[in-house]
């Protein structure tokens, strides 16, 4: 694992070695085991550095930038190669020799030797750069489903990229100004989605995407990998299946996956939350484990909704693994906060960052790569929005006087939050209701949105959030492809997997994670299990009221019931309650009225309204303020920097 950065220049200026060297600077905390750089001196002017994390062949001949023996060919990566073993042996055979055992010389041979067809044969994760002298020909790729992260600024005089803004902007990018539609995506999603960054100069590359450039220029971004196709290539296994066969057919697949995940030269763990898929994860490995794995969870101590250690101390104890809790107090959480907020290149609005970044620790401690079961939420239909399809159908079929003069009134008046079960379930009823069209990703998005209706009072111009909101649904039904053909659910699933889940949650723990030098792996998201998955019929994940229904069923007997059926709780800071209480005065001292215009599109007396609404239970709005506070925090460090 690594972090990478990188300078093309397309005139006749040289690389500027300088701004490589404050771009790795900037990045060291995704690789502390060595930093080189590598400086073309003619040609396309090419420049590249890297940030090393060590984790397969941690020799000083697999360090980045790598050539090949002729110096024909450079690479900087950062990933992980899971097949690399067997790619090794494909190479051996068309005459390439090997001088190392790790997987960054079979990154480079499989290009060097198939050019961007190699993508297509790697199992792993990446965003790379790869650069043929010969040719004066290089190009930049992002794995299939996000999981590395990969930014770049294009212009006509130079092409510069990085693992992370920061490093970006230590190569003199990130300096044209705040781009207005990834704030406003912000402000009602809670993240900024690909293409845009924060950032109008710069861009992120999508996941399944190449960036071809020469000594001329760089070319327009254009897909390696099409999740419509391999979708509809496996529809025929499933539907030829019954259901016993397919559970055991997906238990085979995730199986395979998580063993060959395991590749690497340095300790390796599992966070375990006690819910189903991290403790699926935990099974396997066990299964291939000659000694007892090494896993991790987070709880809070003060706020008992939100503790699942003990749950996760239960599967440990079932499977006999060397388990590490940490419960959290509210003291705890105020004092790393401000931490994770400095380290956020641009703002980032999931409050889940905060255990993450602490579980990474409490596994770095004694690993340098943890397994996850991030991903299996969005192929097997784990959140509530994808049963709330079928809820708001039948909830429209109740007698309209009856939705309108008793039920919603009703909803209205009654205390809205997270931290209890009853007032929770009123705030996802509103959610529910929230949703007024036909189409299913336009109510998909209404229930996605942290942004209320209530709550748009803090935008100074809602058009233009509707305009933005109209502009995601036309690009996702023009990118779906052969993705919809399994009913609502499917279809929001397909949407999450190429949208939320790269830009939120798979953004999340690469930072979290990276910010302690942690590789996290993800083994649901091998493309074959992955793709597998949304293949299926949706009634084998979703089905009359019961989430993860195959991947339930598929463990029955292999883990505890108890695992298996109790209720999701999200993995989440609770800032809805700290909000009332130890944080409400760092909250009004970050969010102040001067930050909230400064950005020329928030209306301060919107936002005090909202913050009134939430202390008073009359609506809760804990991820809209938390939003808030990193877009505040952000402009603080921004101005400080000045």
């Amino acid at each position: 694992m690594c972090g990478i950065a990188g300078i093309v220049r397309f005139d006749e200026a040289p690389v500027d070695t300088s701004l490589l060297s404050a771009a790795c600077r900037a990045q060291r905390h995704r690789g502390p085991d060595h930093a080189g750089i590598w400086i073309e001196d003619g040609g396309a002017r090419v420049g590249l550095g890297a940030v090393r994390l060590a984790v397969q062949d941690p020799r000083p001949q697999a360090d980045q930038p790598f050539q090949d023996p002729s110096g024909r060919f450079v690479l900087v990566y950062n990933g992980e190669l899971y097949n690399g073993f067997a790619l090794r042996a494909e190479l051996e055979a068309t005459g390439w020799a090997f001088r190392t055992t790790g997987d960054t010389e079979v990154v480079l041979a499989s290009c060097a030797t198939w050019g961007s067809e190699a993508f297509a044969r790697f199992d792993g994760m990446w965003g790379l750069a790869f650069y043929d002298r010969q040719a004066r020909r290089g190009v930049l790729s992002r794995d299939a489903f996000g999981i590395k992260p990969l930014v770049y600024a294009s212009e006509a005089s130079s092409l510069k990229f990085a693992s992370e803004l920061g490093g970006l902007a230590a190569l003199g990018s990130c300096r044209g100004g705040v781009d207005a539609e990834a704030l406003l995506h912000y402000l009602a999603f809670g993240f900024v989605a690909h293409p845009r960054t924060i950032y109008a100069d710069t861009r992120r590359l999508p996941p399944g995407y190449v960036l071809s450039f020469t000594d001329r220029g760089a070319e327009a971004p254009r897909r390696w990998f099409h999740l419509g196709e391999e979708i509809a290539r496996r529809r025929e296994t499933w539907a030829c299946a019954g259901y016993g066969e397919a559970c055991a057919r997906l238990r085979e697949l995730i199986r395979a996956a998580v063993v060959r995940q395991r590749v690497s030269d340095v300790p390796l763990g599992c966070f375990l939350s006690g819910g189903v898929d991290s403790s699926i994860v935990a099974l396997h490995l066990s299964e291939a484990s000659s000694r007892p794995v090494r896993t991790y969870s987070i709880g809070y101590a003060e706020h008992g909704s939100y503790d699942e250690t003990r749950h996760a101390e239960a599967v440990a104890q079932h499977l006999g693994t060397e388990h590490v809790s940490w419960r959290l107090t509210t003291k705890d959480v105020a004092a790393v906060l401000p931490e994770v907020l400095d380290h956020a290149p641009e703002p980032f609005a999931d409050s889940s960052i905060v255990p993450t970044t602490l579980v990474c620790r409490l596994a770095r401690r004694e690993t340098t790569v943890a397994l996850s079961g991030d991903g299996a939420d969005e192929l097997f239909g784990g959140y509530w929005r994808y049963l709330a399809h079928a809820a708001l159908r039948g909830y429209r079929r109740l007698p309209g006087f009856l939705r309108r003069r008793v039920i919603e009134p009703a909803l209205l008046r009654q205390a809205s939050s997270k931290g209890a079960a009853g007032a929770d379930r009123v705030r996802q009823w509103r959610k529910l209701i929230r949703a007024d069209s036909d189409d299913v990703i336009e109510n998909h998005l209404a229930w996605a949105r942290i942004l209320s209706p209530e709550a748009e009072e803090i935008l100074s111009d809602t058009e233009r959030l509707r305009a933005i909101v109209s502009g995601i649904v036309r690009q996702a039904k023009a990118d779906f492809g052969g993705l919809t053909d399994g009913g609502d659910a499917a279809a929001a699933q397909a949407f999450d997997v190429q949208y939320g889940l790269p830009c939120d949650m798979l953004h999340k723990v690469d930072q979290a994670s990276m910010s302690c030098s942690l590789e996290v792996r993800v083994p649901f998201l091998d493309v074959e299990a992955a793709a597998g998955a949304l293949a299926m019929p949706s009634t084998w994940k979703v089905d009359r009221g019961m989430r993860k229904r195959i991947l339930v069923d598929a463990y029955r007997g292999r883990l505890p019931d108890s695992a298996l059926d109790r209720p999701k709780r999200g993995f989440e800071a609770p800032f809805g309650e700290l909000v009332r209480g130890r944080l409400l005065g760092m909250f009004r001292d970050v969010v102040t009225r001067e930050r909230v215009e400064a950005t020329g599109m928030l209306r301060y007396s919107g936002v005090e309204a909202v913050l009134s609404s939430h202390l008073n239970r009359t609506g809760e709005h804990g991820d809209l303020l938390f939003a808030l506070l990193a877009l505040c925090w952000w402009i603080r460090r921004a101005d400080r920097r000045r």
